[in-house]
């Protein structure tokens, strides 16, 4: 069967592999949709310190139940699933106050162990969700992302009426945006420097919009906010530089959730942080949002579609690859599709 594989940073291929079995305490899925993320690209350049080398990628996946494995209850064969990619062992101290996705044992399908483009993978039973029945195979391919922004959005404890800053318009942001507004969060304030990805900011329910590249972002939410502040930041643009500015322009009270995996120090005023006492959460992974996120795309809170961009079949994947390397903005979600 095909597969997309990365043997070493910077050297992948569609490779022809052996088809997987389930084993015991598994379902084997035959994989339909997979979205590329930026985590992704990181192991293809050799900038995830925790993958092991070789490994089939892809964390955001959905297809249908092959094959069923000794132990397994609950799950059937032809049954159309999406798959949390989060395996933690259930004794450490973080499973044991639940928080099993900073696991100390922590292991995610697609970085640790192989993911999602392939045509079919081997998954621990626990971590498959049965499909409600008007959505997609497509769509559940991305409910991975929006569990993220639940994540994110979780640590961060809103509060009605608070307004919501989010910096990049990506993926990401855009599943922050979606996200916050299936919550109730009225008020949400994107910032890029892209203003393609801002206009779908704003047709995705951005009250505000400012790109940083031609605007004074500080000078225009101080004015906004009357001089207050915001009291919820995500940061998915990810740059260690923005942090002293977040600090800036969060409210007293304010918290703000970082989701980049950069090594890169950032600058941090403790006096910033201090006289307002903001809270500084990191978000990684998703803690058990799958069954969330279902029912919110289930009732049509979420529209996962609205973020593709481009849909390319397996083989294409290097081709897909070279664009988000050298034209990231032609694309937003890349979906290889995979099976049928």
């Amino acid at each position: 069967m095909k597969a997309f594989q990365v043997n070493a940073p910077h050297d992948y291929r569609v490779a022809e592999i052996d088809v997987p079995t389930a084993g015991a305490g598994e379902v084997l899925v035959r994989v339909a949709f997979a979205g590329i993320c930026g985590s992704d690209m990181h192991i293809i350049h050799g900038d995830n310190a925790f993958v092991r080398f070789p490994r089939i990628t892809g964390h955001e996946f959905a297809g249908v139940i092959e094959a069923v494995g000794d132990g397994v209850e609950g799950k059937r064969v032809g049954e159309r699933v999406c798959v949390d990619p989060v395996i933690s062992c259930g004794h450490c101290y973080p499973c044991h106050i639940g928080r099993p996705n900073v696991c100390s044992a922590l292991e995610v399908i697609g970085v640790h162990r192989n993911g999602g483009f392939e045509e079919l993978v081997a998954v621990p039973a626990a971590n498959v969700h049965a499909l409600p029945e008007h959505i997609g195979l497509d769509a559940a391919a991305l409910v991975e992302p929006y569990t993220i922004a639940a994540n994110v959005l979780d640590r961060m404890q809103p509060h009605p009426g608070d307004r919501l800053l989010i910096l990049g318009a990506g993926v990401i942001g855009m599943t922050i945006l979606q996200m916050a507004r299936a919550l109730g969060l009225e008020e949400i304030i994107v910032v890029d420097v892209i203003d393609e990805r801002l206009e779908a900011a704003k047709s995705l329910g951005a009250t505000h919009v400012f790109n940083s590249r031609t605007q004074d972002v500080e000078q225009e939410i101080t004015a906004l906010t009357q001089g207050e502040g915001v009291p919820l930041i995500a940061d998915a643009a990810c740059v260690p530089a923005l942090l002293p500015q977040m600090l800036r322009l969060a409210s007293p009270a304010g918290r703000i959730g970082l989701l980049g995996f950069s090594v890169q120090p950032s600058d941090l005023v403790q006096l910033e942080v201090i006289k307002k006492e903001l809270t500084l959460v990191g978000s990684r992974l998703n803690n058990r949002k799958f069954p969330e996120v279902l029912e919110l795309m289930a009732s049509g809170q979420l529209d996962p579609l609205a973020l593709v961009s481009h849909r390319l079949p397996l083989v294409e994947m290097p081709e897909a690859i070279d664009m988000l390397d050298h034209r990231p903005e032609e694309a937003r979600k890349v979906l290889i599709q995979i099976g049928t």
